[in-house]
């Protein structure tokens, strides 16, 4: 059996966990709202017509924040189309994913919801159609207390107190080809920096993340976030940046290993956000907003235009996804000094972590597990640990090591959590030197696996792939040491009594 080994020390540390890292993305795209977490003929519906199935699988994910309302969908949306009584609210042509928008589903049905899930909102303002006006004004109808128009007009929709909500996207991806009103970085850098200024003459307390590359192979990265940043450095309190691993035709050796280029990227931005910061005689610090990421696999639905509610990229994942989504998870924990925020792209029916069925059942997909585990136990101090592993070669990557882990240390519940992913087919011996904690106890080892890398959950087998706690930790003198089974997902945690 091949070995592993990580030295864990409480004095060294990355950083603590941002609750906001722990956050996922609502966009009016496919069936994420409409036949999914909004369906009001269905039998689990509430009088909001919010499906209860969905809602208590997204409570139990504990997310810090959800972002709304795109994406996409945001570079063409008027936002005053979604409020007001439903009746009088128009059905319009939806250009983003081609499909059919009602509007049944807006801005104050958004904040019912969330405010059931327990999140907070991230909302995204329309700097593709739109501008500094309208960005204005929805934050005056969102936040300002009353005696204004648009904040009257809250309250005449039912909605006497504020929202309040404090980060906001100034737009979504204005560097892609396929965004509408694609703009420059010039174009979007000066927009940004004047809209900024604007909404928080409104509400001085917002937080604001400007937009980064869409991606890092566009021929633009990185010189469209210094661009930007050269603009908006004193007035954004974030970048964004958005990461797909795209499972394509590749093999499993070289899919599990495709994380590299996430960390790759962060790195690289920060080095680009650190270079504004000396160029401009800074003394703040640009912290990032990973607000969206996942990963991406061919659809199991063909989509269907000019359809309400028709699904986009429904995907049930498969085991072997769950590992790399997992190792996206640690990914961001590994920089949590700096990603403060974490969107997983998107929570229901599209490339999600819930899958449902219109006017049938809700099941979790394989990757919702890794997430909750690294929500309910990967707050706290991320700690800066040593891993000797055994490393493998892909067909595009170098010295993968076999063993994937981040451990968290939580003072105030004196918990120690490490997160492990075994990339090897075969078990692998992992020894854990935690002699630094004093009066380590052993709680549990909770395992994701499967026999086959290809399994998948149903509606009719929503278990198949699920997390069992199991037997294979054994703690002496401050050492532990565990087995992981092939291509597994485990989380390892212990108490500190002192």
């Amino acid at each position: 059996m091949n070995k592993a080994k990580t030295i864990i020390s409480k004095d060294f540390n990355i950083g603590k966990t941002d609750d906001r890292l722990f956050g996922s993305f609502v966009e009016h795209m496919g069936s994420v709202v409409y036949n999914g977490i909004y369906e009001p003929d269905h039998p689990t519906a509430d009088e909001n017509g919010f499906r209860k199935d969905v809602l208590q699988l997204v409570k139990d994910l504990q997310l810090g924040v959800i972002r709304y309302p795109g994406g996409n969908f945001t570079s063409g949306y008027n936002w005053e189309d979604g409020i007001g009584p439903k009746e009088s609210r128009p059905t319009k042509v939806e250009v983003a994913w081609k499909a059919i928008e009602p509007n049944t589903f807006g801005l104050n049905e958004f904040m019912q919801w969330i405010n059931q899930v327990g999140s907070e909102a991230i909302m995204t303002v329309n700097l593709g159609t739109k501008g500094i006006e309208d960005a204005k004004n929805i934050v005056e109808y969102c936040n300002f207390e009353g005696g204004s128009y648009w904040s009257d007009l809250r309250k005449s929709h039912g909605v006497e107190k504020p929202h309040n909500i404090k980060v906001w996207c100034l737009g979504n991806e204005l560097d892609g080809e396929w965004q509408i009103a694609r703009k420059t970085a010039e174009e979007y850098g000066r927009l940004a920096c004047e809209t900024a200024k604007v909404m928080r003459w409104v509400d001085p307390s917002l937080e604001l993340v400007a937009v980064g590359s869409s991606a890092r192979h566009l021929p633009t990265f990185p010189e469209w976030d210094r661009t930007v940043l050269m603009h908006t450095y004193e007035h954004a309190d974030y970048l964004s940046l958005h990461h797909y691993i795209n499972k394509m035709e590749t093999d499993t050796a070289n899919y599990l290993a495709m994380s590299i280029n996430m960390e790759r990227q962060i790195k690289e931005v920060i080095a680009t956000c650190d270079y504004v910061q000396s160029v401009k005689r800074s003394k703040k610090t640009m912290y990032l907003s990973f607000d969206e990421w996942n990963i991406w696999r061919k659809p199991d639905i063909e989509y269907k235009q000019w359809e309400i509610g028709y699904p986009y990229d429904w995907v049930r994942f498969h085991m072997e996804d769950a590992l790399v989504f997992g190792s996206a998870m640690l990914t961001l924990l590994r920089n949590a000094d700096r990603v403060r925020i974490g969107c997983q792209s998107l929570l229901v029916n599209t490339i999600p972590m819930i899958l449902t069925e219109k006017g049938g059942q809700a099941w979790r997909n394989p990757t919702y597990y890794p997430f909750q585990h690294v929500s309910l136990y990967g707050r706290g101090e991320v700690l800066r640990t040593v891993t000797e592993s055994p490393k493998y070669d892909s067909s595009e990557y170098t010295d993968v090591p076999y063993i994937d882990s981040v451990t968290v240390w939580n003072a105030e519940r004196s918990e120690l959590t490490v997160f492990a992913i075994n990339r090897s087919s075969e078990s692998m011996r992992y020894e854990l030197d935690i002699r630094d904690f004093a009066g380590v106890g052993y709680l549990e080892q909770i395992v994701l696996k499967n026999d086959s890398l290809g399994a998948f959950n149903t509606s009719d087998n929503q278990n198949n792939v699920s997390p069992v706690r199991c037997d294979q930790t054994s703690l002496e003198g401050g050492i532990a040491t565990s087995v992981l089974d092939p291509y597994s997902w485990n989380v390892i945690r212990f108490n500190v009594k002192s």
